[in-house]
């Protein structure tokens, strides 16, 4: 799919700033690139931010009091405390489901509560506070109903949580129900908790609304700490950084603002973890601990924990996380990665379904695509959606099973799935999410309607569905230099919101390409400009293709410069990207 390529134009005084912060003009570009500052501030303001950027620490992190209802939502939770009453949290089977109910079970604990935990069933129970896991909370004897990473849209499940007898306190961050009124205005639904903690309320004034589940359920303990006057309370609170930064990682959460100094402090924590279960899913992987970084929470270690909540219950996730004994650590971890692998396996296969599906049909012409798979298993339409989002630059949904039709959506930039959703909520027995994922649940009957609606609806201009490269800088491979590289490094943690920087130049030429690899995919070879200038270069894809349509001819490029280190020397190399 061809991409359209965008050099950024953002300006400011790169140059001034850059001599005043002791940074190369080129790192100070790929700073206003990401919004850390903007053109109006004025020279102490854009410093200020940029040093908060590059520096920020825990004295950073907003004050929780800020947030709608903490206070409230923490008094409910004292009060059960005190007069010795069961709390029950109700988490989610995802990655940041498992980390907010840990953060949220370990603090609750050492404020001395009576607490315990469920996680829903996927199959059996679906997403988030259902009406089974409410009555099971009162068969329990559980007077008090705390969610994480969910309940935002269980209006009647609280109230049937209030009619038992129970209080309920929501803490969540998914986007806040609402229905449109006749005037065409959001009217918002909360739900009848007793608190309900989101900074995605129209009504809360808090500073940041980027944070995941955990960043909530962190931020409530953080307060509960606070209030109790635990005279450890910072050590406390610096425990659950390391669950905070995997979710948030984890949840493809923008890594800028609060978020970015909760992953930075949380990965320097996370390096010498002594968490029984943390430290054996690492060495399950194959990954020294000192170097987990955000790549190997996305791809790695991410991936295991959200398999046991996809194949099997994402309880024997929590588990391990919350052990402390190393042997049930390390049995829970085996499990972990054997079920990952599984899930591999079982998404190839859904995929190419899927794939075969869309083009054999009609389905590849709609501009929001709609897969229905009814033997595919459950837990995996969200992965596939996500593949088939890639593959076609669509925003894409894939269905499942047959009598209660059950789905998930993944989203492009452009796209905001869950306001989308809400313009047809008729269709649906139950819709959530946010901007750039969702769930659903339909009669099988509607499946066929649910296609054709979310295409009228639709507004996506051919524009909008051609995948962009920002290019931050058009920077010749001459500049590079180890010390550019290394500065360059105080951008990361690098992810979503806060991107690995793209450099790019025009009229290169190959030489001396050598194809590695048993699937041959990786191209080494001398990267030369239009002056003679040559760099080391490796590409990463289908090699034998890239060397055929890139040999003897000139190529545009994008690229990542970095060091290669090989036998104790460095080496300055690009990492090409994309390529014209």
């Amino acid at each position: 799919m061809e991409e359209k390529w965008v050099v950024a134009a953002k300006r400011a005084d790169f140059s001034g700033i850059g001599a005043r912060l002791h940074l190369d003009p080129v790192i100070v570009r790929l700073i206003r690139n990401r919004d850390v500052f903007t053109e109006k501030d004025d020279p102490e303001t854009a410093e200020k931010k940029i040093r908060k950027y590059l520096d920020g620490g825990l004295s950073d992190l907003y004050d929780p009091s800020g947030m709608k209802d903490i206070e409230k939502g923490s008094g409910v939770i004292f009060d059960a405390i005190r007069e010795k009453r069961k709390i029950r949290i109700i988490g989610d089977y995802d990655i940041d489901g498992i980390m907010s109910s840990c953060i949220l079970i370990r603090g609750l604990r050492r404020l001395g509560a009576d607490v315990s935990v469920k996680i829903p069933d996927r199959i059996r129970n679906g997403y988030g506070l259902n009406e089974s896991l409410v009555r099971d909370a009162y068969e329990d004897g559980v007077d008090l109903i705390v969610t994480c990473d969910n309940g935002i849209a269980a209006a009647e499940q609280i109230r049937l949580a209030h009619e038992l007898g129970m209080k309920a306190v929501v803490t969540d961050h998914h986007a806040i129900p609402f229905r449109e009124t006749e005037k065409g205005d959001k009217e918002y639904l909360l739900p009848p908790a007793e608190a309900v903690i989101n900074p995605h309320r129209a009504d809360d004034s808090y500073p940041f609304d980027g944070l995941c589940g955990a960043g909530v359920a962190f931020k409530l303990i953080c307060y509960m700490y606070d209030c109790a006057e635990l005279p450890d309370r910072e050590q406390e609170k610096e425990k659950l950084l390391e669950f905070t930064a995997i979710a948030t990682v984890g949840d493809v959460m923008d890594l800028k603002d609060e978020n970015r100094i909760l992953v930075r402090e949380g990965l320097k924590r996370l390096h010498r973890t002594a968490n029984p279960g943390l430290c054996a899913l690492a060495e399950q992987c194959g990954i020294d601990k000192e170097d987990i970084g955000t790549y190997h929470i996305g791809f790695v270690l991410g991936p295991c924990l959200n398999a046991s909540g996809r194949l099997d219950t994402a309880e024997r996730a929590l588990r391990m996380v919350l052990t402390d004994d190393p042997k049930e650590a390390g049995d829970l971890a085996a499990d972990l990665v054997s079920l990952n692998a599984s899930r591999k396996d079982m998404t190839a296969r859904g995929l190419e379904q899927a794939l075969g599906m869309v083009e054999d049909s009609d389905l590849k012409k709609d501009r929001v695509i709609v897969v229905y798979l009814p033997e595919c298993h459950q837990s995996l339409a969200g992965i596939i959606a996500g593949r088939l989002r890639e593959h076609y630059y669509r925003p894409a949904f894939v269905l499942t099973g047959t009598d209660e039709v059950k789905g998930s959506g993944r989203s492009i930039e452009t796209y905001s799935m869950y306001d989308e959703l809400c313009k047809i909520r008729d269709v649906f027995t139950k819709f959530g999410g946010h901007p750039m994922a969702a769930g659903v649940s339909l009669a099988a009957e509607k499946v066929g309607e649910f296609r054709r609606r979310i295409n009228e609806v639709c507004t996506l201009t051919p524009e909008q569905l051609t995948p962009k490269t920002v290019i931050d800088v058009a920077m010749p491979v001459a500049y590079i230099r180890e010390d550019l590289i290394r500065q360059m490094r105080l951008l990361e943690p690098c992810g979503k919101g806060n991107t690995r920087p793209v450099f790019a130049e025009s009229q290169m030429r190959i030489q001396s390409p050598r194809v590695f690899g048993k699937n041959r995919n990786v191209c080494k070879m001398k990267l030369e400009d239009r002056n003679g200038y040559r760099m080391d270069a490796v590409w990463f894809g289908d090699a034998d293709e890239f060397v055929r349509r890139a040999s003897g001819r000139a190529i545009s490029v994008t690229y990542y410069p970095e060091i290669d280190t090989w036998q104790g020397r460095n080496r300055l190399q690009v990492r090409i990207l994309s390529y014209r």
